[in-house]
């Protein structure tokens, strides 16, 4: 029998999936464009425009009053403070290293963070399929970082990667335990994503260069609208409905997308090891995205009420 809520978790696994791919258009849209504008002033420019179309998508007044709930203000904070991070570190990173590596590195960081970040902050024990697939992805992260796999290593552009990704790892976990706290996550992540962007706006002022120019306008335009406005509200509504391991795997979507765009568009051309990656890779992202197939247990007549019907699916 079917079970009622395999629709569900198909629904939030897609809206996670396309939040991924959304994002996996950053940094080959950031190498694109060549605004020469400084990645930090891009992030803050990025986070104010998407948190404030999010915030007047999403934000009602009854949803704002959920992030006063008790348990919900230290979250929150932390929740502004590694969007912040993430931003600052990730285009930093894609601007040192490249779209491809600088993504390997972030995503192939968010799922090991996110996964102990679950079981340290709330138990949740990860499934067999999520360590293989976790493992099938970042055995392909690895391959990506070899020589040979095509890919130009920097070692400030790489802990930027490991940053951001240990960043979003943590921003799962944060964004899970205010959902568990019975806080709107439609109001949550906008306020998130509008107050880190306040939080990095004073460098608008400190490297402003290249800010205005066409190609820069445009680039802004598409990380603000597509990429954070649109992506996080795709994600918000299907991270509610996942597992925090499971969520960070997902999220490994975006080094793949942006492998494929960066041969296709930038002209990348990865070695035999960066496509092994990225095989595994898909792998990965298959395990962990297949419904769980879900069995009947027979009661134990002594553990039920005398003529009493009862059944459980497997959780």
């Amino acid at each position: 029998m079917r079970d009622p809520r395999s629709g569900g978790m198909a629904g939030a696994v897609v809206s996670v999936l396309v939040a991924a791919v959304l994002w996996g258009t950053v940094g080959p849209a950031q190498i694109w464009a060549g605004t020469g504008a400084h990645p930090v002033s891009l992030g803050a420019a990025r986070m104010l425009l998407g948190g404030l179309v999010l915030s007047l998508l999403t934000v009602r007044p009854a949803g704002l009053r959920t992030l006063r709930r008790p348990g919900a203000g230290r979250w929150l904070v932390l929740s502004v403070l590694v969007t912040a991070a993430f931003q600052v570190c990730f285009l930093q990173a894609v601007e040192r290293t490249g779209a491809a590596l600088a993504t390997a590195v972030a995503f192939g960081t968010v799922p090991v963070v996110s996964g102990l970040c679950a079981r340290l902050l709330s138990a949740e024990r990860p499934t067999i399929r999520w360590l293989w697939g976790t493992g099938c992805a970042v055995l392909g992260i690895g391959l990506l970082l070899l020589p040979g796999s095509g890919a130009r290593a920097d070692g400030v552009g790489v802990v930027c990667g490991v940053v951001a990704g240990a960043s979003f790892g943590v921003y799962i976990a944060a964004t899970k335990a205010l959902g568990s706290l019975g806080v709107d996550l439609g109001a949550a992540a906008p306020v998130s994503v509008l107050c880190a962007g306040l939080l990095v706006s004073p460098y608008l002022l400190v490297a402003p260069e290249g800010l205005t120019a066409p190609r820069a306008v445009a680039l802004i335009g598409w990380l603000g609208l597509g990429t954070t406005a649109l992506g996080y509200l795709l994600f918000t509504r299907g991270v509610g409905r996942l597992g925090a391991a499971t969520t960070g795997t997902l999220s490994l979507t975006e080094p793949l997308v942006a492998t494929v765009l960066g041969v296709v568009f930038l002209g990348e051309r990865p070695g035999p090891p960066a496509a092994a990656g990225g095989a595994l890779l898909l792998a990965g992202l298959v395990l962990v995205s297949l419904p769980e197939r879900r069995r009947a247990v027979e009661p134990d007549p002594a553990d039920a009420p005398q003529g009493a019907a009862t059944g459980s699916g497997a959780p």
